[in-house]
Order: structure tokens, then C-alpha cells, then sequence
């Protein structure tokens, strides 16, 4: 979901040009065009049935280590292995007894031979299908958990656990608990959808084959918001979180129509048949996504839409909900819910600002448009990141001046660090080198590859400035953001960190798949590279 970059190593491919394919680039790597490859893959089986929660997490933790389905889209591994580490450390956030949530797992070892990018066939069993099954069905609930541990029991999400096994609640009464979709609801989100298509139709700006106009968007939608606020009133400025969790349930059902919609479109009425993507299985077409740029005419593409325009452009107004109803609630605001909305403010802004260098990553350059873009974007990304203030809203934490100093210098280094590394690489790839990187010529090791049709290639793998610091030094920045949105909410629960928890998941593990593909392309010049940058994210430490 948060947009994430092709490491240095496939990030300067095609030096000097600015060019975004709409396809993906055919080189030597495990997952691309021509080229066989086996991988070793766990499949966890409960030993007991402790608990129903038990079952779950050995069920999560076997989608991430599933790999009999080809799935070459490892965003979708880091969702479910952040899912299952928030499982995990529920118990962590109170006192209480808790039962033994993890039994022992029996681990098999499995096969897959993976040939092709394109088409995938084989067989799967029925336990294979009931795991992908049951990750489009039960994803939702994950985010429900979170959003309910705020809703009823003050942000803590071990309490429920606990008083699901001491016997004090059940499912059904947690649920029952729960408000269930309303109209009102349904109708903000509905006007709220049709605004966004309606802005993303108007003058958009043609970029790589991409009509984009993300920031006029996010500029129009947060004056009129401003404006009603301070002067029409047309709506209380905390309808968002009033009407919280009904709205969560209008986008599950957007997420899955559209989802729904997209798979059915790629049978029926594709929009390019050479971009449609068939594994042989379903549910898997279903979840990642067979068509790689779905579109409605020659404006609406379904992947640019979700990915920048329902779920992100809504991130800063939830905040700015959230904001309202601690004024309300208490007659003011904490200046850590500030922190929070300016710190995360910057990151958003940010990506509408260089709207057209995020269509080069993975979301938009790789991946199919599926569940896993459809719903994630719709409901993942607008409720999980924004916990944070959630949290703010039940428990006002004014923070010391030294400590919210802290936070602000720690949000802003870390951006520094996020975007002066992006543009360093940026600048030497439309350079081909020939740039001042720190005031000098920045140095780099040439490279050769060979594509899917045996061509010889060169490259250049940049060795100075933050690219000589660490590997991966964007994703240190971001992590420093990430840290300090939480470290804004206090250390008195652990919810507001599960944003870092799950980023933390996510990066390490791109780190780590990137560069076993940039080390399968390279050869013996990606090791002449991780000896001049030995270090991927922090130097002297990992």
C-alpha cells in the first residue's frame, strides 16, 4: 500500500531516460519471462486446537510462506506477516492473563517451479484454496479488530483476547457491540467517492501514459473542507469520525465491488488482453489481480485512482476529523495530534507533489489491479494508517516541549532523508552520472545483464552520497517518519505502533527480496556493490 520504490539496482536500469513502461521490464529475475527458478516454502499446521485464535495465526502465517501459487506480488507477504505480527503482540499491552495464543507448528517444505510470468498453471489443494479463501473474507476483520479496540475498550488490543478467554465476551457480542452500516454513512462515502472520480476527471496532465492531477485534488478537496468548517457548515468537521466504523464497512463494500468488477472486466471486456495476467487459479486472479491497467475509456484507470485518490487524499482529512472531535471533546488540541497531522500531512503532500516519480513504483510499474490493490487501498491504507490520531482522540496526550521537539526534528530528519535520497537517485539516472551528487561526481560500479531475449545490457549502480551510506537509505528516512508518528501518541499502548511495526515488516522484507533478484541479475558485480555499500539500512548496524 505505501508506495515503495525498485531498489538502486533496478532503479538505474535505463540511465538517462525518464520513461515508465506500462509493462513490467523483462529481466533475468526469478519471477520474470524465461527464467526457472525453484523456491523453498513453509506451510505451518496447528499441533492443537488451543484456541480459535490459534488456527488463525497458524493460518496467516501460512499465506505468507504459500508459494505454490506463484506469488510473485510480495507486497501482499508483508500485508499478512504485519497482520500476524499485530496478533501476536496483542498480550503485550496489559497485565492481564492471557491464553497461549501460538501453538506448535509443524512445519512442511515445498516446491515450486515458477517459469513464467505470465501464466502459471498447477494444482492446488484444498487446504491451499481455503488459505486464500480465507484471506479475502477474514482481511477485513483485521482491520474491524483495531478500530473496535479503540471503539470499545480505550485502544487496547489485548483486552479482547483476554475477555473472549476468560469467557466475559464473545464474537457475537463484540460484534453485536459494533455499529453496522447506515444510511448516512452510505451516502457521505458515496458523495465522497463520486467527488474524487469527478476531480480526477478534471484537467488532468498526461505523464508516462498516466493522466495525473493528484495535487489540484487534494488542494480543492481540503479548501472545501476548510471552508465548510470555519465558514458554510455545511457538516460538522468530525463527521469522519462520528460516522467511523459504518464507513468502514461502505469501503469493504467498495473494495470488494471493485474488486469484483476488475476480475470480471479481464474475462469479459479487458482493456488490453497482452496485460492480462492468468495463474491457472481463481481466487489468486482474483486476490492480485489479472489485468495490469483495467481502465473505463481512455481517463478512468482503475489502479491510478485507488492508489492515489479515495485512500490517501482521505488520510489528511481523517486526521483532520480526528483533530475536530478532540477540540470538541475536550476544548482543545494536544500537540501531539498536531505533530501527528503535520508530520503525516508532509508525507502525503509529498506524494502528490512528485505524483509522476511514484508512477515508477512497484504499485503502479508491477503490479496487477486486484483485491490486493481494490480493497487495500480502499480500507488498509485509510484505516490502519491512521491510528495515530484514532488513539489521540481516547487518550490526549499533551506532550513535554522537549519531547515534541523531539518528534518534530525526528518526522522532518526522516523526511529529509526520504526525499534527498529519492532524488539523488532520481537525478543520476536522467543524468546517466554525469551530476554533482554532495559537490562532487558521484561514484558508481558498471554493470551487465542479460534480459528474457539474451541481450547484453550495462548499467550503473551508484555508489555515493546516501546510496553509499546504505542500499536502501529512502527506506531508513521513512522509518524515522514512521517512528515518529507513534513516538507523537506516548508509550502508554502499543496500538499507535503498529504502523511502524507493519512499515518495519514491510521494508526489511522488500530489502531482502530486492536484492536476492539484484543479486540474480548482477552476478558477481552485485557482490563488487554490497562490498563498496555493505550496509542496507543502517550503517554499522544491518
Amino acid at each position: 500500500m505505501t508506495p515503495c520504490v525498485d531498489p538502486v539496482c533496478t532503479s538505474v536500469l535505463h540511465s538517462g531516460t525518464t520513461t515508465v513502461s506500462a509493462k513490467p521490464p523483462l529481466t533475468v529475475l526469478g519471477s520474470y519471462p524465461g527464467v526457472k527458478c525453484f523456491d523453498n516454502f513453509f506451510i505451518p499446521f496447528p499441533a492443537s486446537q488451543t484456541s480459535w485464535l490459534s488456527g488463525l495465526l497458524a493460518f496467516w502465517w501460512f499465506v505468507v510462506e504459500f508459494g505454490h501459487l506463484n506469488m510473485e506480488h510480495h507486497g501482499f507477504y508483508e500485508l499478512v506477516i504485519s497482520a500476524n505480527l499485530s496478533l501476536l503482540l496483542m498480550p503485550l499491552t496489559t497485565s492481564a492473563p492471557h491464553p497461549n495464543l501460538l501453538p506448535p507448528l509443524a512445519f512442511v517444505r515445498r516446491k515450486c517451479l515458477r517459469s513464467s510470468y505470465r501464466k502459471c498453471h498447477g494444482e492446488v489443494d484444498w487446504f491451499s484454496l481455503s488459505a486464500v479463501i480465507g484471506l479475502l473474507c477474514f482481511a477485513p476483520f483485521i482491520v474491524f479488530y483495531f478500530v473496535m479496540a479503540c471503539d470499545q475498550y480505550q485502544c487496547s488490543i489485548s483486552q479482547p483476547v483476554v475477555e473472549l478467554y476468560r469467557g466475559e465476551a464473545t464474537l457475537l457480542t463484540i460484534w453485536a457491540r459494533a455499529p453496522s452500516v447506515t444510511w448516512t454513512a452510505a451516502k457521505i462515502y458515496a458523495i465522497w467517492v463520486a467527488f474524487q472520480v469527478r476531480e480526477r476527471w478534471r484537467a488532468p496532465s498526461l505523464i508516462n501514459k498516466y493522466e495525473i492531477n493528484g495535487l489540484q485534488c487534494w488542494l480543492i478537496t481540503h479548501v472545501l473542507w476548510i471552508a465548510n468548517a470555519h465558514y458554510l457548515h455545511w457538516f460538522s468537521p468530525t463527521i469522519i469520525f462520528d460516522n467511523w466504523i459504518p464507513l468502514m464497512w461502505c469501503a469493504n463494500i467498495l473494495g470488494y465491488a471493485v474488486s469484483t468488477f476488475a476480475f470480471l472486466k479481464a474475462y469479459l471486456f479487458p482493456t488490453n488482453s497482452e496485460d492480462c495476467k492468468f495463474t491457472g487459479n481463481v481466487f489468486y486472479n482474483y486476490m492480485m489481480g489479472i489485468e495490469f491497467n483495467p481502465r473505463i475509456g481512455k481517463w478512468f484507470d482503475f489502479k491510478l485512482f485507488f492508489n492515489g485518490r479515495p485512500g490517501i487524499i482521505a488520510w489528511t482529512l481523517i486526521n483532520l476529523s480526528y483533530m475536530a472531535k478532540q477540540q470538541e471533546l475536550y476544548g482543545h488540541v494536544t500537540n501531539s495530534m498536531i505533530l501527528v497531522n503535520v508530520l503525516q500531512a508532509i508525507y502525503v503532500l509529498d506524494f502528490f507533489w512528485n505524483e509522476a516519480w511514484y508512477l515508477k513504483t512497484i504499485d503502479i510499474c508491477h503490479d496487477h489491479f486486484g483485491w490486493y490493490l481494490g480493497w487495500g487501498d480502499c480500507v488498509w491504507l485509510p484505516y490502519l494508517y491512521t491510528l495515530q490520531g484514532l488513539y489521540l482522540v481516547y487518550h490526549p496526550v499533551q506532550l513535554s516541549d522537549a519531547h515534541a521537539l523531539a518528534v518534530l526534528l525526528l518526522g522532518l530528519v526522516g523526511y529529509y532523508a526520504f526525499r534527498s535520497t529519492n532524488h539523488q537517485k532520481d537525478l543520476f539516472r536522467r543524468t546517466d552520472g554525469n551530476c554533482s551528487i554532495w559537490g562532487g561526481k558521484p561514484a558508481y560500479i558498471e554493470c551487465s545483464y542479460r534480459s528474457a531475449d539474451g541481450g547484453l545490457h550495462r548499467s550503473k549502480l551508484m555508489t555515493s552520497g546516501f546510496w553509499g551510506v546504505a542500499r536502501h537509505f529512502n527506506y531508513t528516512g521513512d522509518l524515522m517518519g514512521c517512528l515518529a508518528y507513534c513516538a507523537a501518541c506516548g508509550f502508554g499502548h502499543l496500538l499507535p505502533y503498529f504502523y511502524l511495526v507493519y512499515m518495519t515488516i514491510l521494508l526489511v522484507h522488500r530489502c531482502v527480496r530486492d536484492e536476492h533478484r539484484c543479486g540474480s541479475k548482477y552476478g558477481k558485480d552485485w557482490k563488487r556493490y554490497t562490498d563498496a555499500v555493505p550496509y542496507r539500512l543502517i550503517p554499522g548496524v544491518f
